[in-house]
């Protein structure tokens, strides 16, 4: 295992900082958990994406996503403007590569949220990323938690559905895994696993919950 006194030199001769990337199927929580994760550890960046996708009742433009056109979207693709970047429902989302570059040589830990798509497109150049799967209790709790959350007509919904069961036969592809069929229990085992990746060394556990 590393320890986290054995981490890559930066740029800048000093610690280079460890990136944390976490996925899940739309409606298992990632955000809520996220958010949970980010006010424990204030110190960790959390890396903003873009998306062409309209904000979402109560989004802000920077601070859930930065909200772009679909032309710009496009032309940052033939920049290579993105570190990854994937269409998902009809709507392109992607991260800055410089935004991340910059956080992880100045050796800042950062979190980002991706689906399975963008991870594999992170761990090509991040090899050393600490992946993790959030998982639904089951595919009928997501269902219900989808419907319940009333943002999406029911065809879409299904959509998503089907978009998950593909994602989650994809789960051991992630060094870790937490099933949140409880928040305040999944919500621990975050927290306990990003601060023991943090301070020591990683851990053996690949499933927490």
């Amino acid at each position: 295992m590393m320890q986290a006194n054995e981490r890559i030199q930066s740029e800048n001769g000093g610690k280079r900082g460890r990136l944390f990337v976490v996925s899940a199927p739309s409606g298992t929580g990632k955000t809520t958990l996220c958010t949970a994760l980010r006010e424990r550890f204030p110190d960790l960046s959390y890396s903003i994406s873009y998306t062409t996708r309209s904000p979402r009742k109560g989004e802000k433009d920077g601070r859930d996503y930065f909200f772009i056109s679909l032309e710009e979207f496009r032309a940052g693709i033939d920049q290579g403007r993105w570190v990854e970047w994937a269409e998902v429902h009809g709507n392109y989302y992607g991260t800055s590569a410089f935004a991340l570059e910059k956080t992880l040589s100045s050796g800042g830990d950062l979190l980002l949220e991706i689906d399975v798509q963008g991870m594999r497109q992170i761990l090509e150049r991040f090899p050393e990323a600490v992946t993790i799967f959030i998982l639904p209790p089951s595919v009928a709790s997501l269902r219900e938690r989808l419907f319940k959350r009333g943002t999406d007509a029911s065809e879409v919904i299904e959509r998503r559905i089907a978009d998950a069961i593909l994602e989650i036969a994809r789960k051991d592809a992630y060094r870790y895994r937490i099933v949140n069929d409880d928040f305040e229990r999944a919500r621990d085992a975050l927290l306990f696993l990003i601060d023991a990746c943090r301070k020591y060394e990683d851990p053996d556990t690949t499933d927490f919950l």
